[in-house]
């Protein structure tokens, strides 16, 4: 056993270090692994899975309070838990049909809400190590650092050391939120996303620094808490990847809210006391607030990994750069999730993991495709998947649009959303859907429809002729297909 003296909390290798394998392939076994992987997040569980179901030797590293990575413990599960807990107490869906003072709670706390995260992350974190045993992979608890190109230390939980080595190292380390050093971060009063999930009650006032996915998400739901929020964002315009109607939406609902915007702004100091803050813009504003939240981007959780010593280096962000291959510099090792950078989403990561581990060994595969579904858990849900309409008209490709709201669905009107809707964009070449983009309950759900058609090549006759469930929200498809194709039929009738 390497001379360690197992702890309660130190998971050393054992099975394929045991005598009897020593003895067994100590003549055709050069390293103690085929693939060690560097993180247990999505991208590195599923590269794990991927290798130890071709049969290779694998191991994980990660340290112990972080197993399922940062999307289980402190990003991803937790910050979704939390918004379904919110819509639940609040009784958000339920108001166009009790009214807009229904609440399931009205003293809503922040033991009400983390009580949820709780138990779904302890879950989570138990399926994760579940997946790993069932799969015969040696989970390593520790932090990991290179020694060489083939060979990572791992120190325990208590001091414990220990050194690893393995043909193949996929790095899937994650990432945290990046912290600007002009910012006195306190953890009370100006926090960063994961310091969230740790206030002790819910702010009746936040301003949130940065308009981007995780703020908007964060400003969405504290609005619906009832908090009042200002957003401050130095661009002119929010998420503008996405369709910019489906952006207005959004903005139109968080108004509605009561979320304030402050676009075109800088954040130019942040005064502390006991119970506020206020935020000063260049522009000369001052906004009072009882906490801030920077939301920064996010930063590789590469600098404790010695990259050095394995010939790697990383950017300014800690992120490495990947080949097609997920390959990085270094032939043999691998670098998969957020530590490589966008779109940094727990579904593509699970994929480049996998994609990864196939290509170290040797195995058939094809590339990922690009069409790739984005999903935003703001109050209520964005997602899109395919072009959007400035792609469309940059590139000259002509399309009709196809809409459907969900007020007029039956199930729109029994779940009580009347301001969500979906939208098909069809070329008037030949009929086919090139993007789907939803607002409103079950976005993130419904979009994969949208998705299978385009990746098999449909047309929106498909779904004009396809049968839905009634009453559900899937019939919104069918309904912006007859929309689109009533407005490509009275063009072509024109022509004629």
């Amino acid at each position: 056993m390497r001379g360690i003296s197992p702890t309660e909390l130190w998971t050393p290798p054992c099975a394929v270090n045991s005598a009897a394998s020593t003895l067994l392939n100590v003549s055709v076994r050069e390293y103690d692994y085929d693939l060690i992987v560097i993180g247990s997040g999505p991208s590195g569980q599923k590269a794990a899975v991927a290798a130890a179901k071709l049969g290779k030797r694998v191991a994980v590293v990660d340290r112990h309070d972080m197993v399922g990575g940062v999307c289980a413990n402190t990003g991803t599960i937790p910050s979704k838990t939390l918004r379904e807990a919110v819509l639940y107490l609040t009784g958000m869906h339920q108001r166009d049909l009790y009214g807009a003072s229904y609440r399931v709670k009205h003293d809503i706390t922040i033991s009400d809400l983390l009580a949820r995260t709780r138990h779904v992350v302890d879950r989570e974190v138990q399926v994760v190590r579940s997946q790993l045993l069932r799969n015969n992979i040696e989970l390593v608890t520790g932090a990991a650092r290179f020694v060489d190109p083939h060979t990572v230390a791992v120190e325990g939980p208590r001091g414990e050391r220990i050194s690893l080595s393995a043909g193949n190292i996929v790095v899937a380390s994650g990432s945290r939120p990046a912290r600007p050093q002009q910012v006195d971060f306190d953890e009370a009063r100006v926090l960063d996303s994961d310091e969230v999930l740790r206030l002790e009650e819910v702010p009746s006032s936040l301003v949130v620094v940065g308009a981007g996915v995780i703020g908007i998400e964060y400003a969405s739901l504290f609005a619906a808490l009832g908090t009042r929020v200002t957003v401050v964002e130095q661009r002119e315009r929010m998420l503008d990847f996405c369709d910019p109607e489906i952006v207005e939406s959004l903005k139109f609902h968080l108004r509605d809210l009561a979320v304030t915007f402050r676009f075109g702004e800088k954040v130019m100091d942040v005064a502390v006391s006991e119970h506020a803050t206020v935020t000063t813009l260049v522009s000369g504003k001052r906004i009072l607030a009882d906490a801030v939240l920077y939301s920064a981007g996010r930063q590789g959780m590469t600098e404790e990994l010695d990259l050095e010593k394995a010939g790697l280096e990383a950017d300014g962000r800690g992120r490495l750069a990947v080949d097609e291959h997920y390959r990085t510099s270094v032939e043999h090792i691998y670098a998969v999730g957020d530590v490589i950078g966008f779109p940094a989403l727990a579904a593509t990561s699970m994929e480049q993991g996998r994609l990864a581990a196939y290509h170290a060994f040797a195995e058939p595969t094809n590339e990922m495709t690009g069409l790739q579904p984005i999903g935003i858990y703001t109050i209520p849900e964005v997602s899109y998947c395919g072009a959007t309409e400035a792609e469309l008209t940059s590139s000259a490709v002509p399309y009709e649009v196809g809409i459907s709201r969900y007020r007029e669905l039956a199930r729109g009107q029994i779940v009580g959303d009347s301001y969500g809707m979906l939208k098909l964009l069809v070329s008037t070449d030949d009929r086919k859907l090139l993007g789907v983009h939803v607002f409103g309950t079950g976005a993130t759900d419904l979009v994969h429809i949208g998705q299978a058609v385009m990746g098999c090549g449909g047309t929106v006759d498909y779904l004009v002729d396809a049968v839905f469930n009634y009453p559900t929200l899937s019939e919104a498809y069918k309904v912006a297909a007859l929309d689109a194709t009533n407005k490509i039929r009275a063009l072509e009738r024109f022509e004629l």
